[in-house]
């Protein structure tokens, strides 16, 4: 489909998080019609009514109703409410769909749904999402924590991996919880899920495929006091210098969009609002450091979930994804 035809896209589960940043992405990409916004809860109601910063730039309702009449479906909903969906409904075989829960990004899963789905990182399978039907979007530490290591474990010289991360409280969902309630993350941080985190299953197939022998990535992610974004570090033998490491990053990114080296230490604004992946490597003793940064609701969900879809349709990656980040 050429980029003068509109897409016809259809979101269910509009009245999320992930749901709202769809909304915010596509209103303004330059080939793409938004054909209807499912909310069971919200049915009949302005989405501005949810999505405040809206009002103004649609006319848009959420509906109770299914449209078969688009191109894409982008499943923004909760993790094991997409396997429901698709048993439910009937989705016309013709119409992609791109899931951004978890239900399909292990093989095994994949393999038992009555749908092929291709695994939606870019930077790892962009020929395999260009002619894929279906696309399970990646979890948004899984995200960080691999484009932190591919280009290591595409060469074969990635170690045993120690990982910490922290996310933005827009991370746990729009549902609240007591962990994400303002008055306790406000000046507050938190472990949980240590070395059992649901995105290991799936940074651990990428990894086991691209080198087979690597045995071990020790995970802790931490809950932070702020809304959005992820900061991920990541250490693991390395002999090679530290000149050679990041001419070896920026030969595996040099022909993507979205991820890019530092020369100098990153922070977290400087990706909050965007696509971005941004990498920082250091080296000390034998020990090569990897700090990775992205905002957890659009290079590790909506935003992902867009690239995947311009790749689907054969338009530009970043089409729809030139955002800047907030700085201040």
């Amino acid at each position: 489909m050429t980029s003068n035809k509109a897409i016809k896209a259809g979101i269910i589960g509009g009245a999320g998080y992930t749901g709202g940043e769809m909304l915010r992405i596509l209103l303004h990409h330059p080939s793409v019609s938004i054909s209807f916004v499912h909310s069971r809860s919200n049915a009949g109601e302005p989405v501005y009514k949810v999505h405040g910063d809206l009002l103004g730039d649609t006319d848009l309702q959420f509906s109770s109703d299914i449209n078969q009449n688009v191109d894409v479906l982008f499943l923004c909903v909760g993790h094991g409410e997409a396997k429901t969906f698709l048993k439910e409904n009937k989705i016309d075989s013709r119409i992609r769909i791109i899931d951004l829960s978890q239900d399909f990004r292990l093989k095994k899963d994949a393999l038992n749904s009555d749908k092929t789905f291709v695994y939606g990182l870019p930077e790892l399978n962009r020929d395999e999402i260009k002619h894929a039907q279906n696309i399970a979007n990646p979890g948004c530490f899984a995200t960080a924590i691999q484009l932190g290591v591919l280009p290591l474990a595409h060469a074969g010289l990635l170690g045993e991996v120690h990982t910490t991360g922290i996310t933005g409280s827009t991370g746990a969902g729009q549902k609240l919880q007591a962990t994400s309630h303002f008055s306790w993350r406000e000046n507050n941080i938190q472990a949980y899920k240590s070395l059992s985190h649901q995105h290991l299953n799936e940074i651990m197939e990428t990894i086991g495929r691209l080198q087979p022998a690597h045995k071990a990535l020790n995970f802790i992610p931490w809950r932070g006091d702020f809304t959005r974004g992820i900061y991920v570090t990541s250490y693991t033998k390395f002999s090679l210098s530290l000149n050679e490491a990041n001419k070896l990053y920026q030969s595996y990114y040099a022909t993507h969009a979205f991820t890019r080296v530092s020369p100098s230490m990153i922070d977290l604004k400087q990706v909050v609002n965007t696509n971005k992946c941004l990498l920082h490597l250091e080296k000390e003793g034998d020990n090569l450091i990897i700090h990775s940064v992205i905002d957890n609701l659009l290079k590790g969900a909506s935003g992902q979930a867009v690239q995947n879809m311009n790749l689907m349709f054969g338009l530009d990656e970043a089409d729809g994804l030139r955002l800047k980040a907030v700085g201040f």
